[in-house]
Formats: C-alpha cells, structure tokens, sequence
C-alpha cells in the first residue's frame, strides 16, 4: 500500500503566461502541486509590458455597480468571477509583492512608479521560489490520441501528461506578442463551439477624411468632448484622428456598442459634443456675436476656443451653407455627426471580443467538452474597455481557473 504522504503531488500544466496563466500559476502552486508553465514567446508577460508603456494602469476604483456594468452582456458571470477576487482584492494582492499604488485623478489605479516590469520581475521571483517551472519558447500543439498535450519545444515535440490543464492563451490581438488565436481550431476539433474573435478597443474607419485633414490632423488629439451613440450613455474624454477615421480611449469606451451597430447595420452614427461645457443656446449667443471683418476660423477661436483639429474636424463635417447660419453651425458644434463603417483589423486592437462561451465552460471554468481542462483570461467570451477593467477580470479569471483545477485535482485523488 503506498503512503499518501510519499505519493508524488499531481501535475498541472498552464498554457500561457500572462496575467491569467500566471494567476492560474500561483493559486496552484499555494495549493501543493506541480506546476509547469508553457509560453510560445521568449519571455512571459509581453502584452502585459507593453499595455504598461505610459502606465501600469492595473484597475479601476469605481463604485461596484458601474464597474460591473463596463462587461455588458458579460456582467453576471464576470461579477461572479470578482466575488472573491475584485478591484480592492487585487489591490492588495499587488501590495504584497511589495508595489505600492495609488488611484489617479480618472479614477484608474496604478503602481505608484507607474510601471510594469518592476510588479512582474516580483511576481515570477514569488512563483519560482513556490515551485513554478516556466518554460519558454514553448507552443502548445493541442492533444495527441491519447489525451497527451504536445508541446513544440526547441528540442522538439514534448508530449506531457497533466492531471489537469489550465488554458490561458490570450485572445486574438496583438498576435506578435503571443496573442495570435491559433488556440481556436484546437478546441473547435474537441467539440468547443467558439464566439468569432473580433476586434474589441479598437479604431474605427470612416467614409473617408480629406486629405487635408487627413494630411495635416492625423494623429491629432481632440480632448474635452463627449462622444454619443444612439442607446448607450455618451461619454466624456478625448481621441485621436486617425489617417483612417478615429481611436483612443473615448472611442474604446462605446466600441462595443459602436461594433455592434456596425454588424447590424453595415455602419454605426456617432455624435461629437465639441462644447461640452456650454449649452447649445449659449454656442449659439457666442457663435451671434458681431464679427466684423474677422474670418469665421478667428470668429470659432475667439468666442469658443475652437481651432486646431476640433475647428477642421467642424468643417470637414458641415456645409459651407452651415458657417453662415449659427443656429445650424451650434447644433453642428454641439452633435457633430460622424459616420463609421467598419473597425480597424483585429491584429491592431487592443483587445478581442469572442472566445471560449462562458456556456461551454461549468461554474469553475472547466471546459464541459474537456474535463481536466480550464479556461482563464481574454481567451474567454467577455470585453471590456480600457481602465484597468481588462486586467482586473484576467486576473480573477485566473484565480478561478486555478481554484477550478485544484478541485478537479482533489475530487480525483485517491
């Protein structure tokens, strides 16, 4: 009879290291078992590095209900996912590998040196010394007849037996750091019905620019602006025009919405408010005033403060008729209309809608056509927008999928 005490601890193999494969990591190492941590790329953590150039924003401190709302359709089982492990949690779990951080003026929180690879060098040192092997250069191959994972290693195919498997491979974003969704016909051999990866936080295309504007205002911000899509709630921040049409973090937060519109209806109608502060009666009054011999490009500097690409965004959007009727050119500056056709490619997101559906998956994020198997991170069917929601949700999703396998584990020992 074999003593439980010398029989070896079971092992679980994670695939993918990024915030959720890493998380999956930790939760089974703190739980006595095995790990092995499989990357394609040469080092972990890439799009996590990356997403922190500018600053590390990890989370959000937003009040519970409207942080949850930011996962739409997702909420329920996201909410579900925060219930042991939310914004505060991860907090605090940052303060323990001894990273400070502190929450902006947006609401958004950061490590107090606004960086990344200083919370990662102090994470993977914690998971070595728990046991954690992380192998890179190292792409999982899915399944051979016998159940084996097969991993391409640069000494060749490995084949390796796991008592349990946790997949954390990204989505379909960014496919040059490891994100390349070449999970998805793995899992759909095995029975798995997967959402298409579309692009999520992404630009989007317009008719067509100028090439005035295009050549002059590419790349130029516009801040202090609303923007408003029919049956969401506007928004308030800034964006970039693009040679293409538009992008940034107030296009990010409604690009969700704006994709969905596009779907269908082949486009989507978006309205700027250029004078946020100012009701549409008091753009009128200042646009009344006298001008004199002023041209109307001084007039809008003047008596709003509207130049730059605000000022050429107006007049690529409006009639020449509009410029001398104030009562239509306030209405333009308080609800321009922009019409978008389509998002910019997937590989150019930030992150993707789609994935493994939440119905393919139990309440431990196991996989029901593949038991033994867990699913964690952007490769699930959830989106977000940027401000940290992204991460928070990968980082609990992880937990969860660690937690997941743990069970697994113990349901089957002997």
């Amino acid at each position: 009879m074999t003593d439980s005490s010398t029989r070896p601890s079971p092992l679980v193999a994670i695939i993918g290291g990024g915030p959720a494969g890493l998380m999956a990591a930790e939760v089974l190492a703190a739980g006595g078992v095995r790990v092995e941590l499989f990357d394609a790329m040469p080092s972990v953590g890439r799009k996590f590095l990356l997403a922190g150039v500018g600053g590390m924003n990890i989370t959000h401190s937003e009040a519970k209900a409207p942080f949850l709302a930011r996962y739409r359709e997702r909420e329920g089982e996201i909410a579900k996912l925060l219930t042991d492990f939310d914004a505060d949690a991860l907090r605090e779990w940052i303060h323990g590998l001894g990273i400070d951080t502190f929450v902006g003026t947006s609401g958004r929180v950061f490590p107090t040196d606004m960086k990344a690879a200083p919370l990662l060098r102090a994470w993977l040192k914690r998971l070595r010394e728990a046991g954690v092997v992380i192998h890179t250069r190292s792409r999982w191959l899915g399944w051979d007849e016998s159940g084996a994972l097969r991993i391409a290693t640069p000494d060749g195919e490995r084949l390796l037996q796991a008592g349990a498997c946790v997949l954390a491979l990204g989505g379909g974003s960014w496919a040059r750091l490891g994100s390349d969704g070449t999970w998805v016909p793995l899992l759909e051999q095995r029975g798995v019905e997967i959402s298409p990866l579309r692009p999520a936080n992404s630009g989007f295309e317009v008719a067509g620019w100028s090439e005035h504007l295009r050549g002059k205002f590419a790349g130029a911000p516009l801040k202090n602006l609303t923007l408003a899509l029919d049956g969401e709630p506007p928004r308030r921040g800034e964006f970039v025009l693009t040679e293409h049409g538009i992008e940034g973090s107030l296009v990010y937060a409604l690009s969700a919405g704006i994709r969905h519109c596009i779907e269908q209806h082949g486009r989507a109608l978006v309205r700027l408010d250029l004078q946020p502060d100012r009701s549409l009666e008091k753009v009128e009054a200042l646009l009344s005033k006298p001008r004199g011999s002023a041209s109307m490009a001084k007039h809008l500097h003047r008596q709003l403060g509207l130049d730059g690409a605000k000022a050429a965004l107006l007049r690529e959007r409006t009639r020449a008729e509009d410029l001398t009727d104030m009562a239509r050119l306030a209405r333009a500056i308080k609800a321009l209309p922009i019409e978008l056709l389509r998002t910019r490619p997937l590989d150019e997101a930030i992150s993707s809608a789609g994935g493994v559906p939440f119905e393919a998956l139990d309440e431990q994020l196991m996989l029901r056509a593949v038991p033994g198997t867990f699913c964690a991170g952007e490769m699930l069917d959830w989106e977000a927008p940027t401000g940290g929601y992204l991460l928070t949700a990968c980082f609990a999703s992880g937990r969860a999928a660690g937690l997941g396998a743990l069970e697994w584990l113990h349901q089957r020992r002997p």
